[in-house]
Formats: structure tokens, sequence, C-alpha cells
């Protein structure tokens, strides 16, 4: 097939899953385009070695990238952030004849706007599309710090509902990332017999070798690493790691986002001595900060659309072979906890995610390395790359061949 991935976000940006995607359909002989923005995420400013123009083309071995202009910003501000998604939603839907090429176009929406091109072409008979939803849409946005009271969250949900009803229905397939998503996904028009179940995936290297703590020592060197934003509840976890900080728990933030002067703030403001700041780090360099670590932090606000997704963080932590403390409610939290594969704890309450850090510290040696061998099992069945390649793969030819509607 030619296929077309469609997505904001694309390496240089700590984003692997489109590249993944569209090296793993090159590998398999079909051929690829990548149609992105500029990168800019997570820091809201254009990479360095990036300039941005009407069109640029490179090359990511091969597949070849084409980058079109966006706003670039990821500041808390609704107005900036919108003409950051608009912008991408817009520019890319300009590049209709780099779609004409295509079979099939594939959607990576963490934003649901990426969709806007891909959409707008269907309706004028363009090519079928795949639609891969990452956060659930209007409720990631009404939801979040960005849009407060309810006259702008019923604005905004009814500005955008027709829209999305009309692109699940339009397209080929659709994917949600967790069970929840799909259920919700169907309930607000998505075609049953067109939506899919195909969890993220995460790097399979080697689970990492963790220096497990000494039976008489009670230490928990937790980490966290991603993206440093309003939305990870990372406050609730600065503040929980100094509640339990006699207990020996250490926490460790790894990368950046809008958030981190905040909370190095409030660490000072705290006295947190046991909470430490670090610059992201290639991804190839994961593996370096999960072996430093007892246990790894998946955290989320407890808002509802967040109980229907799995993060991404998970696979990485699961296929690490790290035990997991996760604050997620719903899918993540039945996952781990059905696969006893970490501890849990209540969102956005400190004192739930300080018992949680004092558990962990306390618990021994031998029950860390058996929970970090049942989240790797639990990534093997669940979460591989090549299943989830594979499942796509399937979803785009079928889409290609013209099960999707228009």
């Amino acid at each position: 097939m030619r296929v077309l991935i469609v997505s904001q976000y694309y390496p240089p940006e700590a984003v692997p899953l489109p590249a993944d995607l569209a090296h793993g359909l090159a590998g398999r002989g079909h051929r690829v385009k990548v149609l992105t923005g500029f990168p800019n995420y997570p820091t809201g400013t254009v990479f360095p070695g990036y300039r941005q123009r009407w069109r640029t083309i490179e090359r990511d071995g091969d597949v070849q990238v084409w980058r079109v202009p966006l706003y670039a910003d990821h500041s808390q501000s609704a107005v900036r952030r919108l003409l950051n998604y608009a912008s991408f939603a817009l520019s890319s839907a300009t590049a209709r004849r780099l779609s004409r090429g295509a079979d099939v176009v594939y959607v990576y929406a963490t934003q649901m706007t990426a969709g806007f091109g891909p959409w707008l072409w269907r309706v004028t008979g363009g090519r079928p599309y795949v639609l891969h939803v990452q956060d659930l849409w209007p409720d990631s946005i009404v939801g979040s710090s960005m849009v407060t009271g309810g006259t702008k969250a019923r604005v905004v949900s009814g500005a955008l509902g027709p829209w999305l009803r009309s692109a699940y229905r339009r397209a080929g397939a659709v994917i949600g990332i967790a069970p929840t998503m799909v259920s919700t996904l169907v309930s607000r028009g998505a075609p049953a017999a067109r939506t899919h179940l195909v969890y993220n995936w995460a790097d399979a290297g080697e689970p990492v070798t963790s220096a497990l703590p000494p039976a008489d020592e009670h230490r928990a060197a937790v980490v966290y690493a991603g993206n440093v934003g309003d939305m990870q509840d990372l406050a609730t976890a600065v503040r929980a790691a100094h509640a339990a900080a006699d207990a020996g728990v250490v926490l460790t933030i790894v990368g950046d986002g809008v958030l981190k002067p905040e909370l190095r703030a409030l660490a000072d403001e705290l006295g947190a001595d046991n909470v430490r700041f670090l610059d992201p780090v290639p991804r190839e360099r994961m593996a370096e900060v999960y072996a430093a670590a007892d246990y790894a932090l998946v955290s989320l606000k407890d808002m509802p659309v967040f109980r229907g997704t799995v993060p991404s963080k998970l696979q990485a932590v699961l296929s690490a072979g790290l035990p997991v403390i996760t604050t997620v409610q719903g899918d993540v939290r039945a996952l781990v906890e059905g696969a006893a594969a970490g501890l849990t704890a209540e969102a956005e309450d400190v004192g739930s995610m300080a018992d949680a850090f004092r558990a962990a510290a306390a618990l021994p040696a031998e029950e860390r390395a058996a929970m970090g061998r049942r989240g790797r099992d639990l990534y093997d069945t669940s979460f591989s790359r090549e299943s989830g390649i594979s499942t796509i793969e399937r979803l785009l030819t079928a889409a290609a061949k013209g099960t999707g509607t228009r």
C-alpha cells in the first residue's frame, strides 16, 4: 500500500508511535509518507536546526517526511493552544495533493484536529482514513485548566460534537487505546463494527536490572519520566514524596514541560530535598533512567476522560520490568491490579499517594522483582509493538479496499 501518516507530532519530538508505525509499515514493504508539523513539543519553541517554511521535505530512513507550518505553543493559554491545534489542522489540510498519492491515510489523533484534513478530503471524494484516537475530545479540552466554566465548556462541546460524530462515522476504522475508550467512541457515533482496541506500545528491549535494596533497608527511588504538564498531577506527587521522605522515598522527575518551573518552586517552598529534577533524556537512554529506580510513577489527574485511556508511559515501564506506582483510575488501575504489577493510589490525593510511596519503600526486594516480572509478562501478552502494527496494518488494508464510508 501507499500510506500517508498524518500526525502533528513526529521525531525529534518525543512521541515515538507515529515513527514506529511508519518504519514498521515501510519494513513490511509499504510506501510510507508522513505529514507533520515543525517540532516544538513539549516546550512550545521550534527545535534548534528547524525554521518554519510553507513546506519542507526530509528523509527518515525509508520514510519521506513532509513538514508544514503551525503556531508553535504548549502553554496554558487556551487561545494560544487553540491556535496551535487549529494552525496544524488548516496547514495540513492544504496538502491534499499529497493525500492523492496514497491508498489510505492514517491519523495519529493526540488531538482530534489532526483529523480535520483527512476528514475534509474524504468528504470531498478523497482517500479513506483510519483514525487512531489517543485522547477523547471534547473531554480533554473541557476538563483541562485551559477551558474553565460551564459556559465555555458547553460552547466548546457544542461546536465540536457534530464534527466529531461525522469524523468517526466517515472513518474506514476508528481505533481506541483502552477498552473504556472504545465503548465511549461507539456511544458517540463511531460504528461498532469498525471500532477497534489497539493498545499503544513501547520499546521492548531487555528488562532493566535495578539495584535492589538490602533486606534491612527501606527505600523507594521513584522516577517519573515524561511530559511535565498540567494533566500529569505532579504537584500531588511532589507533596506526597515530601510527606513520605522519612520512609526513604526519593522522587526524580525526568522531563520538561510547562509546569516544571512551578513544581521546582513548590519543592523549594516545601523544603523537599528528596525531590529532584533532571532534563529530558533521549529515548535510547531511558533504560539507564529506569535501572537507577526502584519504581516508576504513572500519574494523571482525576478526570473521567482518563479512566478510558492507557498512557504510553505505562507500556514503557512494563516493558522495562519496573514495578509501577499509578494514580490513573479506570482501565490502567484495573490492568496494574489485575496483573499485580505495582501499587495504586487515588488521583489528586496526597495522603493516598504518600501511603503508596510508604508501602513501596517497605516492600521486600523479592516482591519488587516479582512485580517487575509480572509487569513484563503483561507487556509481552498485551502491548507488543509487532502485534499493534499488525493490527493497524490490517485495518489500513481493509480501509484501502473500500470498507470505509463517506
